[in-house]
């Protein structure tokens, strides 16, 4: 429905929701197919961070309804971001095939 009325700006609420991974990445890129080829605004919610960082040029991190960051994904996406917004262990690494941040998750027990 969106993407027939033609505008210039796409807003979404989570898109993937529900998708299984061949899907997510399906609608991601024709997202970024959209901003890349037709000049279209993307402004999307996505939980996955992982996927946020890859896709998004800009991002936003909200804590306690507030922005508490925003800026390029390689800019602001840090181990201490996560503990601070998530409350979440993790290590932050360079994707190996899209160079972008990686975020590898914890849980309760930390490794060795």
């Amino acid at each position: 429905m969106t993407l027939a009325q033609d505008t210039d700006i796409v807003l979404l609420d989570e898109p993937t929701t529900f998708l299984d991974l061949a899907h997510q990445i399906e609608v991601l890129d024709l997202l970024r197919d959209l901003n890349r080829q037709e000049g279209k605004t993307i402004v999307m919610v996505l939980h996955d961070l992982n996927l946020a960082c890859r896709y998004a040029d800009h991002m936003v991190a909200f804590h306690e309804r507030t922005a508490f960051a925003q800026g390029r994904p390689a800019d602001i996406l840090s181990e201490a971001l996560v503990k601070q917004v998530f409350g979440l262990n993790c290590r932050i690494i360079a994707d190996p095939f899209f160079g972008t941040p990686l975020c590898i998750p914890f849980g309760r027990e930390l490794p060795q």
